[in-house]
């Protein structure tokens, strides 16, 4: 057993986190590709089936109201809140990250002061994001301009209306400073909005602490809801009464029921709302949260950096020189968790890992991604992934 076994051996004896593990349906394999789809927690199945049987098979519509139904977009808003630093009432479960970015982006534009008509994009941001943005740009009358996060402070201007970024960088790793660029946004009377995908359930988020406006983000990477599981939308309660969604869908309606033709909103995140909820996901998702239970995001981004640091020196270590090279930020509070390694033929590199029981997944060209769950993923875990890796890339097993 070589010196980096022995210490994966021991930090994973002294991980109060360990324990974790055994909620979740996993095998042998060395799973690094939750920043994509989260494992299962064991005990989701057993709830869905419950759900499937009673609550549809035998309750039925009485099941909207009997089994909370129609309040589960809210009721699961607030379970999520404090993963991602947020008071009660301020949001809201439903439908996907694509759309949520819409309602939240043309709100912005719509809360942002008169005469504004720029929206500054991450230039670097998930695709999706970007299509959003234009699209929403084209439809507000706004122009929309790229500019790198860092850069923000400096386009910052008396014609900006909203900024859309991304926590953490879906290809690099690299977290973005949401204090600091929350506080400028804000400063230059813009509205901020931030895309959480790759950053709730990793990291502490703060968005009522920092101020955030508007936030959006998946349920499916570190919050293990499941394959499409619903995203959730954040509305600062300050803005609640001023929130005014393009999308303004019947179940935000202030009376749903009553049927009118005219539209009046909601109080609180419910107008963040659209249509009926998606129940059978929406419930998983629900069940899912349960292995928060008790668990501190402070404690989840401590092994986090532990874990990601653990891994590149493994990574030093074994792989052979020039092979690889780390595109993740070194210093933890550019990191998020999750490790990019450049190669050159990471295509078949990351073919043949996951031929061999590590998987992780890859953005093309050349970046092999390793992302690092805490609540599931082991010391030892990251060890093996880096011993594996220098093997494929042709360094002797050590």
């Amino acid at each position: 057993m070589s010196d980096l076994q022995e210490r994966a051996q021991a930090l994973d004896t002294a991980d109060a986190l360990a324990p974790l593990r055994e909620l979740f349906t996993l095998d042998d394999t060395v799973y690094l590709d939750g920043n994509s789809l989260g494992a299962l927690p064991r005990h989701v199945p057993a709830r869905v089936r419950e759900v499937l049987t009673r609550e549809w098979g035998e309750l039925r519509i009485r099941s909207w109201g009997e089994s909370g139904w129609w309040t589960a977009p809210e009721r699961i808003g607030d379970r999520i809140a404090p993963i991602v630093g947020a008071a009660a009432g301020q949001i809201v479960v439903g439908d996907s990250t694509s759309v949520n970015v819409f309602k939240a982006l043309v709100a912005a534009t719509r809360l942002a002061p008169e005469g504004r008509d720029e929206i500054l994009v991450d230039a670097h941001t998930f695709p999706t994001d970007g299509y959003i943005a234009s699209s929403a740009a084209r439809m507000t009358g706004h122009r929309i301009v790229p500019v790198a996060p860092a850069d923000v402070p400096d386009a910052l201007g008396p014609r900006t209306a909203a900024v859309l970024l991304n926590h953490v960088d879906y290809r690099s790793g690299r977290l973005h400073d949401l204090p600091g660029l929350t506080a400028a946004v804000r400063a230059a009377g813009a509205v901020a909005v931030w895309d959480l995908c790759h950053s709730a359930g990793a990291l502490p988020v703060g968005l009522d602490e920092h101020g955030v406006d508007l936030a959006v983000g998946c349920t499916y990477k570190y919050l293990n809801g499941g394959p499409g599981s619903p995203a959730y939308l954040y509305v600062a309660e300050r803005h609640q009464a001023a929130f005014d969604s393009p999308l303004p869908g019947w179940t935000s309606h202030a009376d749903p029921f009553a049927m009118t033709p005219g539209y009046s909103p909601a109080d609180g995140a419910v107008r963040g709302r659209v249509g009926t909820p998606d129940i059978l996901s929406m419930l998983a998702l629900e069940a899912s949260l349960d292995v928060w239970d008790g668990v501190g995001i402070d404690a989840v981004r401590a092994k986090s950096l532990a874990l990601t640091d653990f891994f590149l020196e493994c990574v030093q270590a074994y792989a052979p020189e020039g092979r690889v090279t780390s595109v993740t930020p070194a210093a933890h509070r550019e990191r998020g968790s999750q490790v990019a390694l450049r190669c050159e033929d990471a295509e078949p590199v990351m073919a043949e890992l996951i031929a061999r029981g590590v998987v992780g997944d890859l953005r093309r060209p050349d970046v092999l991604r390793f992302g690092f769950t805490p609540l599931y993923v082991g010391f030892a875990d990251a060890e093996r992934a880096a011993r594996v890796l220098a093997e494929v890339l042709g360094a002797p097993a050590a």
